[in-house]
This record gives structure tokens, sequence and C-alpha cells, in this order.
């Protein structure tokens, strides 16, 4: 089994950025069809940002031109910068995304998620 373990939350004031990392929990061979997702408080989970294996990135309206996603393929590691946050993007943030290891491939893996918390 192979997981994904995001990292990266954390308290900011409005206004403020950070970079929420998405790796997998050991060696692979590479991850594809990436995702972010968050769920607030009482909220049902959403999601933030997308990069397919193929084409472009694709955003919620609500934190597009505000977050970017991103990945580094030499790490297997998957990314999202978050700049400008405000008080309704506190969440728990999680990244999804199909893994591929030697003679198997998981798909639509999930990561334990990381508390983001901002301030106003």
């Amino acid at each position: 089994q192979v997981q994904l373990v995001e990292s990266g939350g954390g308290l900011v004031q409005a206004g403020g950025s950070l970079r929420l990392s998405c790796a997998a929990s050991r060696s692979i061979l590479s991850i594809s069809a990436v995702s972010w997702h968050r769920q607030a408080p009482g909220e049902q989970r959403e999601l933030v940002a997308a990069m397919p294996s193929s084409g472009s990135a694709n955003y919620a309206d609500s934190v597009r031109s505000r977050f970017t996603i991103s990945r580094d393929n030499a790490k297997n590691t998957v990314y999202l910068q978050m700049n400008t946050l405000k008080p309704e993007d506190t969440a728990v943030y999680y990244c999804n995304a199909d893994i591929q290891v030697i003679g198997q491939t998981f798909l639509g893996v999930w990561g334990q998620g990381t508390l983001v918390t901002v301030s106003s």
C-alpha cells in the first residue's frame, strides 16, 4: 500500500501565503491526475484545484488567481501555492492522486489532510 502525505499547513493571517506539499509515503514510479480538495467544518469536501495528466490545471472560482497547483516530477511531489489567503479558506486540505508503483497503479489515493487556518 502507498499513502499520500500532506504538509505545510498552519496558521496564517489574512493576506498571507502558504505552500502545501503532497508526497508519497514511499518510493514510487510516478504520480498523476493530481488534485487538491478542502473541507471546512460542517461543509462538504470541495475541489480546489486539479492538474490532469494532460491539459491545463483548473481551479474553483473561489481560489482562481490566488492558488496555483504544480508538481515536481523528479520528486513526485505536488504543491499548492496559496496566496492572498482569506478567512474563508480555512479548512483541512487534502491531496488526491493516482500513484504508480512497480506492477501496480493505485487510483484516487487520498492524503490524511493538513489544516490551514486563516485569521482575520
